[in-house]
C-alpha cells in the first residue's frame, strides 16, 4: 500500500521574507512550526499563486501553475503565525503535488498579519477571474474546508437566479 501524502506543507523557510515586509511597520512575528489545528487565536483562509510539479515520473503532464494555491493562517499567542498551504492533484494523474510558491505568499501572509494587528492596508489586488476555472476536486484546501476559491464558488451556487 503506497504511503499517504499529507494534503498539505508548511513553508518555513519563507519566514525571512516575511518578516522583512514587516520591518516598516515594526512588527515582529515567530514562525509556529508545530502545525497544531487548535490553540490559535485568528485564522484566515485566502489563496497565493505558484507552480506544482507531477511527482509521479510516468505522468506526462510535468507539472501546472496555480493562481489558486489555498492558504489556511493563523495567529497563535505571543506573536506567532504559521501557514498550511494545501497541494493540489495532478489533472492527469491524480498524484499529490507540493507547490513552488512565489513571491505572493509573503506578501499576503504579511499583509494578513497587518490587519491582525490593526495596521489600515488597501486590500491587496485580486488577480484572479482570468484564469482557468477553479478545480475542486483537485485541490486540497477545497477537500480540508479552507480553500476561500471554493467556498466563494460554494456560496454562489446557493443564489437562484
Amino acid at each position: 500500500m503506497p504511503l499517504r501524502t499529507k494534503g498539505w506543507s508548511m513553508f518555513p523557510e519563507h519566514h525571512r521574507a516575511v518578516a522583512d515586509l514587516l520591518k516598516k511597520e515594526k512588527l515582529h512575528f515567530t514562525f509556529q512550526h508545530a502545525d497544531e489545528e487548535t490553540g490559535h487565536i485568528k485564522d484566515r483562509d485566502t489563496n497565493v499563486m505558484g507552480r506544482f510539479d507531477c511527482p509521479n515520473t510516468k505522468c506526462t503532464q510535468k507539472g501546472w501553475s496555480s493562481k489558486k494555491i489555498a492558504v489556511w493562517v493563523r495567529l497563535y499567542p505571543g506573536s506567532r503565525y504559521n501557514a498550511r498551504v494545501y497541494n493540489q492533484r495532478c489533472k492527469s494523474c491524480n498524484s499529490l503535488g507540493r507547490p513552488t510558491l512565489d513571491d505572493s505568499y509573503a506578501e499576503r501572509i504579511a499583509y494578513r498579519l497587518k490587519r491582525w494587528s490593526d495596521i489600515k492596508l488597501e486590500p491587496p489586488p485580486y488577480s484572479g477571474g482570468n484564469g482557468k476555472p477553479h478545480e475542486r476536486d483537485l485541490c486540497e484546501g477545497c477537500k480540508n474546508g479552507h480553500c476561500a476559491d471554493g467556498e466563494l464558488e460554494e456560496r454562489m451556487e446557493s443564489f437562484h437566479f
